[in-house]
């Protein structure tokens, strides 16, 4: 018996160093140690021995249980390095590490706005039309029917290129109005949203660079009504049902009658406050018919069409939606200030 066990010693020691995979490893151990297997048919014939050899025989038999076990385990462990170390290979992303976490942004507060706005415009068929922010004098000034002498031409309000004044920064988007007009068919009902350049104090409701939406509505029987009614219409789209606004008398070169939009402020509710300057009112834009001299400049003849121009400032109308108090923020890209949009 002790020759059995030595012989399924070596064999069984070998067979397990030699095994080259988890399968196998298996096979062998319940070839060896499982209930039909060898080491059991040796135990088997301890009955024959006497009561002296007994007990010999069972420790052997243990010790070489232990060292099959033992065997088994240590090659299971090197096939799992070896198998491991492989994949590692073989595999350029271990699709089982977890992850790491990307922050994820979204939109601007100033352009969830703008998208509002569109939507609604589009919603009322209107198109959405882009133009250059450097522009002709001819275009930003003279063809709106702002002549030279006018304040807002002089080189104290104005981002100029060149010596002559002809080239510039637009101040406005109304441009758009005479690009439109120029290269359109009629009826014309446009917006022109974009950045506009002005030489103003950065302050809590100003910034030089700043953004605007040109609005326009070209044809027959248009009149003042058609404006405010409109105007109207998006405001309580974007401020909901019941915001106070109101129209006041303007001059604008380019429109006659003119008049400028505010709505009461949502931070003191028109009490007066920092943001609106003590006034209770927040002015939004400016309107008004499209002059007959502008029309015509543009070739339509003033005595069969007319129509309606606005431009709005995007940074006052978010501040209004979203609640905030100072134009500055939405320019200095804090996260801590974005985070909350």
């Amino acid at each position: 018996m002790k020759e059995l066990m030595q012989r399924l010693r070596e064999a069984s020691l070998k067979a397990i160093t030699e095994a080259q995979d988890m399968d196998l490893l298996e096979t062998l151990r319940v070839k060896y140690l499982g209930k039909k297997g060898e080491l059991t048919a040796i135990l088997r014939q301890m009955g024959q021995l006497s009561a002296q050899e007994r007990p010999a025989m069972g420790q052997l038999a243990n010790q070489l249980r232990s060292d099959i076990e033992n065997a088994i385990e240590a090659r299971k462990t090197e096939l799992s390095a070896a198998l491991l170390e492989k994949k590692l290979r073989d595999e350029a992303l271990d699709v089982s590490l977890p992850g790491e976490k990307k922050p994820i942004g979204h939109k601007h507060p100033m352009y969830n706005v703008l998208d509002q706005i569109k939507d609604i415009f589009v919603g009322m068929g209107f198109e959405i039309v882009d133009g250059p922010e450097v522009e002709l004098a001819d275009y930003n000034f003279t063809k709106l029917n702002i002549d030279e002498g006018h304040p807002s031409r002089e080189w104290t309000d104005t981002f100029y290129f060149t010596e002559d004044s002809s080239i510039l920064l637009r101040t406005q988007t109304s441009p758009m109005q005479i690009h439109a007009m120029e290269t359109r068919e009629l009826p014309i009902r446009i917006i022109a949203p974009g950045r506009v350049y002005r030489k103003d104090e950065v302050d809590a409701t100003h910034s030089p660079m700043f953004h605007q939406i040109e609005g326009m509505v070209i044809d027959k029987g248009v009149t003042m009504s058609d404006l405010k009614a409109t105007l109207n219409l998006v405001v309580e789209k974007i401020y909901g049902k019941g915001t106070v606004t109101r129209f006041r008398p303007h001059h604008f070169p380019f429109t006659e009658p003119s008049c400028e939009m505010d709505i009461q402020c949502h931070k003191c509710g028109g009490k007066g406050c920092p943001t609106c300057k003590g006034e209770g009112w927040i002015e939004v834009l400016g309107a008004g018919m499209v002059h007959p001299k502008v029309l015509a400049g543009c070739g339509i003849d003033p005595d069969v069409y007319s129509g309606w121009a606005f431009g709005m400032g995007l940074e006052r109308l978010a501040m209004g939606e979203y609640k905030i108090t100072d134009l500055r923020l939405i320019f200095e890209n804090d996260v801590r200030f974005l985070e909350q949009f």
